[in-house]
């Protein structure tokens, strides 16, 4: 999806905020906004994008549009998640810096000069904000604080405490060279890493309690979230290289098989051997359908890992790279 621009000019900073039923906050939110970024003069836009609301939250951008030239205003059809919501404004974003916030107030627009500096000056690729203290249920922190945790481990970024943090702040050419689907939003820094952006630093951001509506967090969040995040690690680490996950297990679970079948075939031979009497045949065994089993899913997972290989060489984006600079 490519958003057509009629004119375009030099712009600092675009805003990306996905929503969903936030009719309430929305006039604050731009108010707070136009208030904090006209005082530093930055040219900026606000990319509202609206994830298929219930209430009348089209309606209020309409409005505010009149009000504010700087919104642009994206609807979708129905819901779609925030992912899609971030994805679609990432397209869309025409600023030499991307801030990402969430609609419902609890992230301050008064941070947004402080990350905006911090990224141009320390040449990074991107900032994640920490909210330190929370006003979540703790319904929401203790999963949150679990992501985290595990996010941590498996990506290698130990220096982020909250990954999920919807105020962040990116270069131009992060959020153009990557896609968030699902429900990765919650783990933007981990792709923007495997697409080689590694200058990733954490602002200890402020965290307000909400002031309308209701959280939308959920227990189906929270098994989505856990199963991208899987996801992340096993394409970020082998999509590349398939065989190299499912060749290396194929291989030690079918060598494993055939070994326990030596076994029980050389403990036989030697029972014979020594005329002792046997108590049992091979296939009476229970370890000999251990093995069994072991040998088949070996090949099964060998053959799984060469039609992968097969497959990637076909795409047509197997040899898609991330070029950052050109002399």
């Amino acid at each position: 999806m490519k958003f057509a621009r009629l004119f375009f000019t030099p712009m600092d900073i675009s805003l990306v905020i996905p929503l969903y039923n936030e009719a309430e906050s929305l006039p604050e939110l731009c108010a707070w906004i136009k208030r904090v970024l006209d005082a530093q003069g930055y040219s900026y836009e606000i990319i509202l994008v609206d994830d298929g609301s219930k209430d009348n939250s089209w309606a209020v951008i309409q409005s505010l549009k009149n009000d504010y030239p700087q919104i642009l205003g994206i609807r979708f059809r129905r819901n779609y998640g925030k992912s899609a919501a971030l994805n679609v404004g990432f397209e869309a974003a025409q600023g030499d810096v991307v801030i990402t916030m969430d609609a419902d107030l609890q992230d301050s627009p008064d941070e947004l000069p402080i990350m905006y500096h911090r990224l141009i000056n320390e040449q990074l690729d991107l900032i994640s904000g920490w909210k330190k203290k929370r006003y979540d249920p703790i319904s929401k922190t203790i999963p949150t604080k679990l992501f985290n945790w595990a996010t941590r481990k498996m990506s290698g970024i130990n220096n982020l405490h909250d990954f999920n943090c919807g105020l962040k702040a990116y270069r131009k050419e992060v959020v153009k060279n990557i896609e968030v689907y699902g429900e990765m939003h919650r783990y933007i820094p981990v792709i923007a890493k495997w697409a080689g952006f590694t200058k990733i630093v954490e602002q200890p951001v402020e965290h307000r309690a909400r002031k309308y509506g209701v959280t939308k967090f959920g227990l189906s969040r929270f098994v989505n979230g856990f199963l991208d995040l899987l996801s992340i690690f096993f394409v970020g680490k082998f999509q590349k290289k398939p065989m190299h996950f499912f060749g290396t297990i194929g291989v030690l679970s079918f060598l494993s098989g055939m070994l326990i079948a030596i076994y029980l075939i050389a403990d036989k031979l030697y029972t014979i051997y020594e005329g002792q009497h046997i108590s049992r045949d091979v296939t009476a065994q229970p370890l000999f359908y251990i093995a069994l089993v072991m040998t088949i899913i070996g090949v099964q997972l060998f053959l799984t890992g060469f039609i992968a290989e097969m497959v990637g060489r076909s795409t047509h984006d197997r040899n898609n790279y991330q070029i950052e600079k050109h002399i």
